[in-house]
């Protein structure tokens, strides 16, 4: 499936809807990128997304299970994405070149995710499961597409890239080999990659700003949190099972509000 270009032309349309600097603008603050991303060339994770994404797509369309174009379902998530998409360049300047793509997969997984590269799927079932509004999609959305500009996967492949260069030097010094290397090696699975706390309540702060400067109500991301906690109860959904979640989350994110507030209100014409 070839990317939408309504999503290309916006991500390339952010470079001239660029806001400030980080250090000088309006939001919420989470500090650099980390440095462990220096390690992994972003266009290897990026290509590598790539392959995975398309892989997730052709087996979804093999079972029948990808949504068409056509599906108001997926024309809902593509109409948030357009609003969204211009303002990722302000937390990643390779987002401008991105090939954006969402994509819907009929499955009852209370899931969803954002690739590097801004490959985005959403799962029916975290649609129909918790009957999202428009604005908990939005956050929902905000918060992958987060990870996706903070490179937390390539951060966590710099971390798992700097372990297999101590284990390359620890296997060579006890005569190991090749055999050492690659049992304490191993590649980065980006579907369903787990991250750590930190990135967690990076990606919640930055998609909280998404969401906002999108016109979309940042306040959607507690009752969010509040269905997923609610859902939890019993079998936790597959998108929990990574994320941390509780009163500790919605707190923070209750926390920031009044700085994202603002940019909610002026994007829905009130400021």
């Amino acid at each position: 499936m070839k990317p939408s270009k309504t999503l290309v032309a916006l991500g390339l349309a952010g470079a001239l809807l660029s806001t400030p600097a980080l250090a000088q603008r309006e939001g919420v603050s989470v500090g650099q990128n980390s440095v462990f991303t220096g390690l992994v060339s972003a266009d290897q994770i990026e290509a590598t997304a790539l392959q995975q994404y398309r892989q997730v797509l052709r087996e979804a369309a093999q079972q029948n299970a990808l949504a068409p174009a056509n599906n108001a379902q997926l024309q809902r998530l593509r109409a948030i994405a357009t609003r969204i998409i211009p303002h990722a360049i302000d937390w990643n300047p390779r987002a401008k070149d991105w090939k954006w793509e969402v994509n819907l997969i009929g499955s009852k997984q209370v899931n969803a995710w954002c690739m590097p590269g801004g490959k985005i799927a959403f799962y029916t079932g975290i649609l129909n499961q918790l009957k999202l509004s428009d604005d908990e999609v939005a956050a929902v959305m905000g918060h992958e597409i987060a990870h996706a500009l903070r490179e937390h996967a390539r951060e966590r492949a710099g971390k798992s890239a700097a372990t297999n260069l101590g284990a390359n030097v620890f296997s060579e010094l006890l005569g190991l080999g090749t055999l050492g290397r690659t049992v304490v090696g191993g590649g980065v699975q980006l579907i369903g990659l787990s991250f750590s706390r930190e990135n967690e309540t990076d990606a919640d702060l930055v998609g909280l700003e998404l969401s906002a400067r999108a016109g979309y109500d940042p306040r959607a991301a507690v009752t969010l949190w509040q269905k997923m906690n609610a859902a939890a109860q019993g079998a936790p959904p597959q998108w929990l099972s990574t994320h941390p979640s509780g009163s500790t989350r919605i707190t923070g994110i209750e926390r920031n509000l009044p700085k994202v507030m603002p940019l909610y209100e002026r994007a829905r014409g009130g400021g």
